[in-house]
C-alpha cells in the first residue's frame, strides 16, 4: 500500500517532466518565430540588398570579341586592320553606391564627375553601360590600377584604314562595334565578323571580377579579305582624280582601272572622299563610291560598240563611209547635230570625229534589237556581280519600246545610263578579243568563264580605230603617252534636269586602252559637272587619264611600244581627196557593201 509520500513523488515527478517538456517547446517556438522573422526580414526589406549581392558572387558569362578580319590589297598591303582596344564600362546599381568612385573615374576620363554621376542614375536599373569606348592603353592602365567597385574593363577592337580617303569610298567603314556600315566592310561583313565567344567569370559584391574560370567557347576571328586593287594604282587614281575635281571645281568625280585579261578592278577612285578613321567628321554626302552607286548617259564613249556592231552584222565594213553633211539630220521629230559639218566618214572618221550623225545613220541600219543586244551583252541594265551595297544596275528599257528617235539617241550614248565600273568592263570585252568578263573587286585566281559579244576580228578592228582619237586631230590628243599607243574614246554628255538637258552643265567620260597594240588596262575617267571653264571630256577627263594610266603602265612595268611613223593622212580618218557633203561611188539608200560608202542625212 503506497503511503502518502509515494503518491506526492509520483505527482511531483510528472509536474516536472510536463514543465521541462514545456521549457523545450517554448525554445523551439521562439527559435521558429525568430527564424519566420528574419525570413520576413529578408524577403521584404532587405530583398534588394541581398539579391544584389549573392547575385554579384555568381558566376556570369562574358562575351569575348572576335578579331574583325584584315582587308589587303592584291599584294597583301592592308587596307583595313582591326586594333585591340579597351573600353570602360560600369555596374550602375553598384558604382552609384560609391560617390567617391564616380570622381575619380570622372577624373581619369577627364569628364565633369556631375555628368558622369547624372548618367550613372539615367540607367541605375541597368548592371552593364559603357562610359568610354576604344580608350588609350595609358588610361586602361589607369582604371585597371584604381581597381574602383563597380567599374570594369572589357576588349574591343578599333578598326584603323591605313590609306584613309583614298580608298574610303571602296572600302566603307566599320562601326565602333566592329560591324560593317558601307562599302566593302558591308558587302562582306558576315566574312570578316568572325564569331564572338564566352568565358566564365566570379565577380565579387562591388562588381569586380575576382576569378576568371575558364573560355566556354572560343571566339572564331573573321576570314581576311584580298580585294584586288593595288594599293599604288589606287593612290595614283585618287590623287589625278582629286586634283581634277579640285581644279575643275567639278561636282565629283571617279575613276576605274581594269586589268583585261581577268576583269579585276586594280583601282577604283572617288572624289570627293572622307576620312573612316574619324567617323565624328563623315559628311554623308562624300561618301558615294560614285564608281558604282552613280549612273550617268555615257553619251559618245558607247559609239565604238555602235560601230562594233555595226560590223558585226556584216553589212558594214571597216572602209565603209557615210555621209554626215551637212553636220545634221532630222530623226523622229529630233533633230541630231554634230559639233560641225564633218562630210564623209569611214568608221574610223566617225570615232575620231565622235559624229553623231554618223552613229545614228548605224543604228538606223541595222536595227534597235541589234544594238540592244551589244549593250545587253556588254552588262548594261544589269548588276555587275560585284556585290557592292547600293550598285546600280543603269539603265536599259527593252528595244520593243523604242522610237526611231530613241534608236538614233542610244547609238550616240543617250537614252541609257551605264556606271564607270560598266563602263570600263564593256571596254575590257573590246580590248579581250570581244569577250565579256565579268568584274571583280576580289583578286581571281582562276579567270572566270567568258561571254562572246564580239568576234576578235571586230573587237581588234575597233581598237585600232579608237587610236585615232588620241592622234593630234582627234577629239582626246590630251591623253596620248609618250611611247605607248593609246585607244580610247571621249563623251561629253549634257547634264539631264528637271525642265530637260542643260545647255550649260555636263558630266565628261574618257574611257580608254593602252598599249592599244596589245591592250593591258583598262581605264574610265569621270568628271561630272566641271564649272572652272573647260567642259568637253578631251579638256577635263583626257588628261586625267593621261596621267593615270601612264603612272600605272611604269609602275607595271609595261614595256613601251615601238611607234613607227606614219604619214598623217593614214590616221585621219577623214578619206583623203573627199569633198564635203559628196559620197564617192555612193548609191542613194543602198546598203554600204565592202568598199563602198552609204550616203545619207
Amino acid at each position: 500500500m503506497k503511503t502518502l509520500w509515494d503518491g506526492i513523488l509520483h505527482w511531483a515527478g510528472w509536474l516536472g517532466v510536463r514543465w521541462r517538456a514545456g521549457i523545450v517547446l517554448l525554445v523551439f517556438a521562439v527559435a521558429g518565430l525568430v527564424l519566420v522573422g528574419r525570413a520576413v526580414q529578408l524577403q521584404v526589406t532587405e530583398h534588394d540588398f541581398y539579391a544584389e549581392q549573392g547575385g554579384d558572387r555568381h558566376q556570369r558569362l562574358q562575351t569575348i570579341a572576335a578579331h574583325r578580319g584584315m582587308i589587303t590589297d592584291r599584294n597583301g598591303e592592308p587596307l583595313a586592320i582591326s586594333v585591340a582596344m579597351q573600353a570602360i564600362w560600369v555596374d550602375p546599381k553598384v558604382i552609384a553606391g560609391h560617390p567617391d568612385a564616380i570622381g575619380r573615374l570622372a577624373a581619369i576620363l577627364d569628364r565633369p564627375a556631375a555628368a558622369l554621376g547624372k548618367r550613372v542614375r539615367e540607367y541605375g536599373s541597368r548592371r552593364f553601360l559603357y562610359v568610354a569606348r576604344q580608350v588609350r592603353p595609358s588610361v586602361a592602365s589607369l582604371v585597371r590600377e584604381a581597381e574602383l567597385p563597380g567599374v570594369g574593363l572589357k576588349r574591343e577592337y578599333k578598326r584603323f584604314y591605313p590609306t584613309a580617303d583614298v580608298t574610303a569610298p571602296l572600302l566603307g567603314f566599320a562601326n565602333i562595334d566592329d560591324e560593317g556600315q558601307a562599302g566593302v566592310e558591308l558587302s562582306f561583313d558576315r566574312l570578316l565578323s568572325g564569331t564572338p565567344g564566352k568565358r566564365r567569370i566570379l565577380k565579387d559584391g562591388d562588381g569586380r571580377e575576382i576569378a576568371d574560370l575558364g573560355v566556354v567557347q572560343q571566339a572564331r576571328p573573321g576570314r581576311d579579305l584580298a580585294l584586288s586593287i593595288d594599293r599604288r594604282l589606287q593612290y595614283l587614281a585618287y590623287r589625278e582624280l582629286s586634283r581634277a575635281v579640285e581644279e575643275q571645281q567639278a561636282l565629283s568625280g571617279s575613276a576605274v582601272l581594269m586589268n583585261v585579261a581577268t576583269g579585276e578592278v586594280l583601282a577604283m577612285a572617288s572624289a570627293p572622299s572622307f576620312n573612316p578613321n574619324n567617323r565624328q567628321t563623315i559628311d554623308p554626302s562624300v561618301t558615294r563610291n560614285h564608281a558604282i552607286v552613280d549612273q550617268l548617259e555615257p553619251g559618245s564613249a558607247v559609239k565604238p560598240f555602235t560601230v562594233a556592231t555595226a560590223l558585226s552584222t556584216g553589212r558594214w565594213q571597216a572602209s565603209d563611209t557615210v555621209d554626215t553633211a551637212p553636220g545634221y539630220r532630222r530623226v523622229g521629230g529630233f533633230t541630231i547635230h554634230d559639233h560641225r559639218n564633218y562630210g564623209t566618214l569611214d568608221m574610223t572618221g566617225l570615232l575620231m570625229k565622235s559624229s553623231n550623225v554618223g552613229a545614228s545613220m548605224l543604228a538606223e541600219d541595222i536595227g534597235a534589237e541589234a544594238l540592244w543586244k551589244t549593250y545587253r551583252g556588254l552588262g548594261f541594265g544589269r548588276l555587275t556581280g560585284v556585290g557592292f551595297p547600293g550598285e546600280a544596275s543603269g539603265s536599259l528599257s527593252l528595244w520593243r519600246d523604242w522610237r526611231v528617235a530613241d534608236t538614233a539617241a542610244h547609238s550616240y550614248g543617250y537614252g541609257l545610263a551605264v556606271t564607270p565600273l560598266q563602263l570600263a568592263t564593256a571596254y575590257v570585252a573590246l580590248a579581250n578579243d570581244g569577250d565579256y568578263i565579268p568584274p571583280s573587286l576580289l583578286r581571281r585566281d582562276e579567270i572566270p568563264e567568258t561571254t562572246s559579244v564580239f568576234s576578235p576580228r571586230v573587237a581588234n578592228q575597233v581598237v585600232g580605230m579608237l587610236r585615232s582619237v588620241v592622234s593630234p586631230t582627234g577629239t582626246a590628243p590630251k591623253a596620248a603617252i609618250t611611247g605607248f599607243e593609246v585607244a580610247g574614246k571621249t563623251g561629253t554628255v549634257r547634264r539631264l534636269g528637271k525642265g530637260g538637258y542643260s545647255k550649260t552643265d555636263y558630266n565628261t567620260v574618257f574611257a580608254g586602252l593602252a598599249p592599244a597594240s596589245d591592250p593591258r588596262l583598262a581605264l574610265v575617267i569621270v568628271v561630272n559637272r566641271p564649272t572652272a571653264g573647260e567642259v568637253y571630256a578631251g579638256d577635263v577627263a583626257a588628261p586625267v587619264f593621261q596621267r593615270v594610266m601612264s603612272g600605272a603602265l611604269r609602275m607595271l612595268n609595261i614595256r613601251p611600244d615601238d611607234l613607227p611613223e606614219l604619214p598623217a593622212g593614214q590616221i585621219a580618218g577623214v578619206i583623203p581627196g573627199d569633198v564635203p557633203g559628196k559620197v564617192m561611188g555612193a548609191v542613194p539608200g543602198a546598203v554600204a557593201n565592202s568598199g563602198h560608202s552609204r550616203g545619207g542625212g
